[in-house]
């Protein structure tokens, strides 16, 4: 899952400011070996301010709309209902709801539909949420927190096989929070829900290596095959070559086991 960013003020620094800019990132993307595009209008960086539902409109829709006929699913980084609305209806095919649906009307504006639904976990809000963030048990409180929310989907109707679930890695967390949730990732899969995992040049990556954010390329490929092993079974990303040839290296690997256990 390529991240593409449609914002000017992405912690990343590859905000896509223009329709010209974002449809070209998305060319390179795929060509680089994406399978989905992750599409935000909104800031979720630590301390990032929300901004109107109209300018969030005018940032998504029209690069969701000429998405749509580039050949792979569309996801749509909000946790605004409207927007979940009118992005399905230009061609999302995946709501990724850091929020996990908890806005007045998030769960009536997509229950009827057929897209997939991503349900993080964050502890508190963008604006304040890496300040002093504490849990009694990160890997317990997570699961809580996310099992709550597939049962409130569950009951409004929504399919199982809609859903993917991300214990949501830097929202809310200390890099300790985040190494434990890594090294206990499977935890989240045992009701048989695929897992996402957005580590991507987060600051994580940036405590433990010491480096700056145009420059966790490594740790962050390193990070997805960790995942994979651990049972994520999507990837998010902004660097898709790099991730791409870290799996490579992990299916290779895989593949050998199985033969291996074959013979």
């Amino acid at each position: 899952m390529a991240i593409l960013n449609v914002t000017p003020d992405s912690f990343s620094g590859d905000g896509c400011t223009t329709l010209d800019f974002a449809l070209r990132s998305a060319e390179r993307m795929i060509s680089e070996g994406a399978e989905v595009l992750d599409v935000g209008g909104e800031s979720s960086r630590p301390g990032a301010l929300a901004i109107g539902l109209q300018e969030e409109l005018d940032r998504v829709l029209p690069v969701i709309e000429a998405l749509s006929s580039f050949g792979v699913p569309l996801s749509v980084d909000t946790v605004k209902p409207i927007v979940m609305r009118e992005a399905i209806k230009v061609g999302a095919d995946l709501i990724n709801d850091i929020s996990a649906f908890q806005a007045d009307g998030a769960v009536d504006a997509v229950v009827s539909t057929n897209v997939a639904l991503c349900v993080m976990h964050m502890r508190g809000r963008p604006e304040t949420m890496q300040v002093e963030p504490g849990y009694d048990d990160v890997m317990s409180d997570v699961e809580e927190f996310l099992s709550d929310r597939v049962g409130v989907l569950l009951r409004a109707g929504v399919s199982p096989d809609r859903l993917i679930l991300d214990p949501g890695f830097g929202f809310g967390k200390t890099v300790d929070h985040n190494l434990t949730l890594l090294r206990g990732l499977a935890r989240f899969g045992v009701g048989g829900y695929p897992i996402l995992v957005g580590m991507s040049r987060k600051s994580m990556l940036g405590a433990i290596t010491g480096r700056d954010v145009k420059n966790r390329t490594v740790a962050g490929a390193l990070t997805a095959m960790i995942a994979l092993q651990n049972g994520a079974k999507i990837i998010r990303t902004h660097d898709v070559a790099e991730t791409r040839d870290a799996i490579r290296v992990w299916r290779a690997l895989e593949a050998l086991g199985k033969d291996v256990c074959s013979e």
